[in-house]
């Protein structure tokens, strides 16, 4: 059974979380240069009743989330960016739209 977080608990050392949350906020789409080429990503804020975080979302997942949607994310990891903790999913992680 996989412990889900909360988002106060969360530090920049968290690996393979697992995180529910409702959607604050998904900026606009930008494009950025990768290695692989140009790719959309776009930075979208969740909350529980803990706090407040911000999700980095690559290409197809920008369009699964809206404002007011509750989220389960699993097998996320931390990083910071600009000051700010944010959760990031590599391939193997999943959003699920509760």
């Amino acid at each position: 059974m996989v412990k889900t977080m909360k988002i106060s608990e969360i530090t920049l050392d968290s690996k393979d979380i697992t995180v529910e949350g409702t959607v604050v906020k998904v900026d606009e789409p930008r494009v950025v240069n990768t290695r692989f080429g140009q790719k959309k990503v776009a930075t979208a804020t969740i909350e529980d009743d803990s706090g407040q975080i911000d999700l980095s979302l690559w290409e197809d997942n920008i369009s699964l989330l809206k404002e007011g949607k509750t989220i389960e994310i699993t097998g996320g990891y931390v990083t910071e960016w600009r000051d700010k903790l944010q959760i990031n999913l590599p391939r193997t992680g999943k959003i699920e739209i509760k």
